[in-house]
């Protein structure tokens, strides 16, 4: 047997530093993570060139098929997008990354056991640092995340800068609390900080991801391999049916005056959605388009607050300000940004990708399902389907996980 190469020159190194350092990231600065996890899924690749002699070419899976067919079908609406070249350089990067992170989960094949098991340690410490420096940062009223920009004083919107952290913690804790062999004072002690961490931070999206995620841990210890298949075919149906489903939904909630003013700006930013949805169905409006869609950038006017009882004054007057827009951005809502933006085409490859992802995820253990979970739910509730950082942060733990089931699922 040929002996394994030096931890130095194997392609398990980039991936440990990276679950080391991404958590970290997060909390100092969230958008770095692309450019990390970008140059360490390319050292993964190019270690494991180094150590075989070949180039990991990834394998053709349902899910890498799936995703590229999105990043292609992104490129094709640049034909009729507003802004053509984002939509074309938006879809080239993300097929380049999916194909990328598939190459370094191949690579990650010819790894022996040993190195396997250090992957496992580095992921829960590297989640056990992101914790512990989220909950520093918050306790120091933001000190540690100015003190980085060379801040004196941490400005009062610093303290939303955490959320990304939440997210990237909520979709970590389900793998780490199901690591096989890890003590049970470690798996209690790491669920218990991450959801209090979830629950003091600011983040209500991930507050819910980080339950969601346990919870659908839970489910898949219980119904094994089915809980996975659920989790895949409920976020395909949701995918398919978004329009109709929120449609239907919308109109029957209660007056919004008593929930928080940016949780009802995000429906009445699917409310808008929704109207721009029904002019282009089948094709949508082209990649990236949300960010320039017809009368995005306007304020809702009043009878649209009518309609949902934000009638005070503090709601007038919240809803007046110039970032209230009818759709700064994206949807905050990955279905109904699909079938915004690629219409239903788009929508019916992203459906087969969940459905895809949920059978791959059933394989790999509870752990997966309630990454998978939680991803989702960050998904449907706040940010947009083309956030390089949140792409690589989820194609960073698809790696990791993929490498701890062994080779044959890094292979494939």
């Amino acid at each position: 047997m040929t002996p394994a190469p030096p931890l130095s020159r194997s392609p398990t190194l980039p991936l440990v530093v990276m679950l080391l350092v991404v958590p970290v990231v997060a909390v100092l600065q969230f958008r770095a993570i692309a450019l990390v996890t970008s140059l360490g899924l390319l050292a993964v690749v190019v270690a494991g060139r180094r150590v075989t002699g070949e180039w990991p070419w990834p394998k053709p899976g349902p899910v890498v098929i799936a995703a590229v067919a999105l990043g292609a079908w992104a490129v094709v609406s640049a034909a009729w997008a507003p802004d053509p070249m984002r939509a074309l350089g938006t879809g080239l990067r993300f097929g380049g990354f999916v194909l990328l992170a598939a190459a370094a989960a191949r690579a990650m094949g010819s790894e022996p056991p040993a190195r396997l098991a250090l992957v496992a340690r580095c992921l829960v410490a590297g989640l056990a640092i992101g914790i512990a420096l989220a909950a520093a940062d918050h306790l120091s009223g933001n000190g540690i995340r100015a003190a980085v920009r060379g801040m004196r004083e941490a400005p009062s919107w610093l303290f939303f800068g955490l959320k990304s952290a939440v997210a990237v913690i909520a979709v970590l804790l389900p793998v780490a609390v199901a690591m096989p062999g890890l003590a049970w004072w470690w798996r209690l002690g790491l669920a218990v900080a991450g959801l209090a961490a979830s629950v003091l931070l600011p983040a209500e999206s991930a507050k819910i991801a980080a339950f969601a995620g346990l919870a659908a841990l839970g489910l898949a210890w219980l119904l094994g391999r089915w809980g996975g298949w659920l989790v895949g075919a409920a976020a395909a149906a949701v995918m398919l049916v978004a329009p109709l489903l929120t449609g239907a939904v919308l109109p029957r909630l209660p007056g919004l005056e008593a929930i928080q003013p940016s949780a009802a700006h995000r429906i009445l930013i699917w409310d808008f959605a929704l109207e721009r949805i029904a002019e282009k169905p089948v094709l949508g409006w082209g990649a990236e388009s949300a960010r320039a869609i017809p009368g995005g950038t306007g304020l809702f006017d009043r009878a649209v607050l009518d309609r949902y009882g934000l009638t005070s004054e503090t709601s007038r007057a919240w809803f007046a300000r110039p970032p209230a827009q009818r759709l700064p951005l994206h949807t905050h809502n990955a279905a109904l940004q699909v079938w915004l933006e690629m219409g239903a085409v788009g929508a019916v490859i992203a459906a087969l990708m969940l459905a895809a992802i949920g059978v791959v995820a059933a394989g790999m253990g509870p752990g997966a399902v309630g990454a998978y979970a939680a991803a989702l739910v960050v998904g449907m509730l706040s940010y947009g389907i083309w956030q390089e950082w949140w792409i690589g942060m989820l194609l960073l733990l698809a790696v990791a996980v993929s490498a701890l089931q062994g080779p044959r699922s890094s292979a494939t």
